[in-house]
């Protein structure tokens, strides 16, 4: 595992927003379009992928989220210990998946950081600095967008009402929190 100093070292909060960051989470990247490829990953995770457009799935331990018609990310629900960066979800699905040609499994978990955003307010932040329309998005629980957030590329994950987990690379995760800090400032 990578190890980082995270410029979110605490919880922040402004303006009924609170701010965190969920470190380690697993984070596995997938990609495949074979019929072969949706059967073995719905044994491995026990859940099938969604392949609606914007939705996410869950089941106990991880939720997939769809991020175009053959990709997928899939975190875990749970934090990792911060001592390793095995995970046996990702062997099991490199090994049926990537080593069968099947489809490839990347674990982009140093790659992204994941924050989680909640309170009344949240939405309002992201209007601040984002092209994307989040009035139907707020409502339906599990969707998910691409967008940008003040011109960084960012996934957001609806959890539930005022809740969602929201990813960004890590070389502009302090670029972003810094943005975030100023603008919940405002609010």
């Amino acid at each position: 595992m990578l190890n980082y100093n995270s410029p979110i070292n605490k919880e922040i909060k402004y303006n009924d927003i609170s701010i965190k960051e969920f470190s380690p989470i697993m984070k596995l990247n997938l990609r495949g379009k074979k019929r072969e490829f949706f059967t073995t990953v719905g044994k491995h995770l026990d859940m099938i992928l969604p392949t609606e457009a914007n939705t996410s799935s869950s089941s106990s331990k991880l939720t997939s989220i769809w991020l175009s018609p053959d990709e997928w990310m899939v975190i875990s629900n749970e934090i990792a210990k911060k001592d390793t960066n095995k995970y046996d979800v990702e062997e099991s699905l490199y090994n049926d998946i990537s080593k069968n040609n099947l489809g490839a499994v990347i674990d982009v978990t140093d790659h992204f950081v994941m924050l989680e955003l909640e309170g009344k307010n949240i939405y309002e932040l992201f209007a601040s600095g984002s092209p994307f329309n989040f009035n139907e998005f707020k409502e339906k629980k599990g969707s998910t967008t691409q967008t940008l957030l003040n011109n960084i590329d960012v996934i957001i994950q609806n959890k539930r009402k005022n809740l969602v987990n929201l990813f960004v690379r890590r070389s502009f995760s302090e670029h972003l929190y810094s943005w975030i800090n100023d603008s919940a400032s405002r609010l």
